[in-house]
């Protein structure tokens, strides 16, 4: 039985017919149907797969769009040959080149691809204080379905004019911003911390799904001559992120007690485990069917419960979080992550053809590899982390501790070695769909410290890291041709890989060190406002004590 209250919020859920249709009727505690964070988790892994689908089909479909045999070539006679690989190696045949409708040079093609993400950088902060404001799921819905218009205007906007195309994938870059952090704010309100890595480990591994089946889906539309065959691929995905949109508006609510569908029983287990209900001699009985497993089953506190929610919204503390030395933690770790991740992706279809002389954008299939592992080992490794956890094994910091290092420095040993394994690119894929698979470690390392630091403000906080690792992952592509330079030789991009393998396990060694998993003392709203008039008290005290002294100096 929850506690009763005033708010309007349990007036919105009240006002609901009791045997309302979906998961379960409210107060059919006995139904084995699925509960309703699973429900939030199946649209949130979906809502994922379709952005990152929307996100990346372009960088196959521009293969098709280009008229590459239009666009003039630089005499390549200066390369030694005996600094790459012989031409024999190639082992797959490259079906033969598509007269695109533009005719687009290697600098315009990176200005149209890295357009996207542009946008993408200036939406993460204000996309996660939205979601904290007025709640995650319109901004993470609204997110997805102004992705899916802007998908869907690509092709007009590309016919139009290039500027319009461009500021169309900027556009789109600022719709997907908002997603990551206002996901962010939902787990915090929905997910026990006791399920957090393994949950965010599904929702999160949507994108490597959108990766895996939007490459090999976009290369077969791209070859089909109905409509163009390129412009599929935007109408395709497009349409599925409307389609989404319509779904999650009606099955995802903001918090548990905002859900008319959700049991009491689920409820209460939640906002026990979260810290969003106090603490009430009724709900004993809850605790023998599912435990929160923490240290002390009587020390949960009381955090924004209906009784204790302020019809103020609290200041955000910008001078205590940017002065988070935790924070900072995340930030670098995740820039030197992010910097392995935009080499990945830019850089090795260069390298592969170029050196390895083997058309890697030409076999969808073989470069949606590493992403497929990277999302199995994410989950195998998150529900690891969780059972460690749960088992009391390791503590919930040296567990971040231990992840990210995973995810940090066995993918980049294997980047590094992708420069040592000579001319055979079976051994190159390997070290990034083998070895590299375990960056999807990430999701029970640092992925879930925000929340930890700061369930009230994890969407800003993961908005500030997320926008600053994005940011480092725009000057990845930017440093390495400087490194280049026309210079295509192993030994150049050995310095590549060693870059990206270096700042990677720099990155993990800071968040060693500085990395925390307590709360801090800034996170909760009413301890701010505590912290405030201690401190107007104090200056009250001083400025009477001044007036003292002044008088009897008179």
């Amino acid at each position: 039985m929850l506690p009763e209250t005033d708010s309007e919020e349990d007036d919105f859920v009240n006002s609901y017919d009791a045997d309302a249709p979906l998961i379960r009727g409210g107060g059919r505690d006995d139904c084995d149907c699925i509960n309703t964070r699973t429900i939030f988790g199946l649209m949130g892994f979906l809502g994922f797969a379709v952005v990152y689908a929307m996100r990346v089909n372009l960088s196959v479909a521009i293969v098709a769009m280009v008229n590459q045999t239009a666009i003039p070539q630089e005499n390549n006679s200066s390369i030694v040959e005996d600094t790459t690989c012989p031409m024999e190696i190639k082992q797959n045949k490259t079906s033969p080149s598509i007269s695109g409708d533009f005719v687009w040079d290697e600098a315009t093609q990176g200005l149209v691809l890295g357009s996207f993400f542009y946008g993408y950088v200036l939406t993460q902060i204000p996309g996660g204080r939205m979601a904290e404001l007025i709640g995650g799921k319109l901004i993470y819905g609204y997110g997805v379905l102004i992705t899916a218009l802007f998908t869907l205007l690509t092709p007009i906007a590309a016919y139009w004019d290039l500027p319009m195309l461009i500021l169309v994938r900027i556009l789109e870059g600022m719709g997907e911003g908002v997603t990551y952090p206002a996901m962010h704010v939902m787990l915090a309100h929905w997910i026990p911390p006791n399920e957090r890595n393994k949950f965010a480990a599904v929702v999160y591994a949507g994108s490597n799904i959108g990766t895996v089946i939007s490459m090999p889906l976009t290369g077969w539309l791209c070859s089909l001559k109905f409509g163009g065959g390129w412009p599929l691929a935007f109408y395709v995905f497009g349409i599925l992120g409307i389609v989404w949109f319509a779904f999650w508006m009606y099955l995802v609510y903001d918090k548990p007690s905002m859900h008319p569908r959700i049991s009491t029983k689920e409820r209460e287990y939640i906002e026990r485990c979260t810290g969003l209900m106090e603490k009430a001699p009724q709900q004993r009985s809850l605790r023998a069917t599912e435990s929160c497993n923490d240290d002390d089953d009587d020390n949960y506190q009381i955090y924004m419960s209906s009784n204790t929610r302020t019809t103020t919204t609290p200041s955000i503390p910008w001078r205590s979080i940017m002065t988070s030395v935790p924070l900072w933690a995340i930030l670098i770790t995740q820039c030197g992550q992010s910097w392995a991740f935009y080499t990945q992706l830019t850089e090795l279809p260069t390298y592969m053809n170029n050196i390895l002389h083997f058309e890697i954008q030409s076999n969808a299939v073989l470069n949606s590899v590493p992403y497929l592992t990277s999302w199995l080992v994410g989950i195998g490794c998150s529900a690891v982390a969780d059972w460690m956890l749960e088992r009391r094994y390791i503590s919930t910091l040296n567990s971040y501790k231990f992840w990210n290092s995973i995810a940090s420095i066995i993918p980049s040993l294997g980047m590094i070695g992708v420069g040592y394994v000579g001319c055979s690119w079976q051994w190159v894929t390997f070290m990034l769909a083998g070895v590299g698979s375990f960056a999807g470690a990430i999701y029970p390392g640092n992925q879930m410290n925000h929340i930890s630091l700061s369930p009230s403000y994890a969407g800003t906080m993961y908005g500030i890291t997320n926008s600053a690792a994005n940011i480092c992952g725009f000057l990845a592509p930017y440093v390495i041709g400087l490194i280049i330079n026309h210079n295509e030789t192993m030994l150049q991009w050995r310095k590549v890989f060693w870059l990206a393998g270096g700042l990677n396990i720099a990155g993990n060694l800071i968040y060693l060190i500085f990395a925390s998993a307590d709360e801090q003392s800034w996170s909760r709203p009413e301890n701010q406002q505590i912290e405030n008039n201690r401190e107007g008290s104090q200056r009250r005290r001083n400025r009477k004590e001044l007036n003292n002294d002044n008088e009897i100096t008179t």
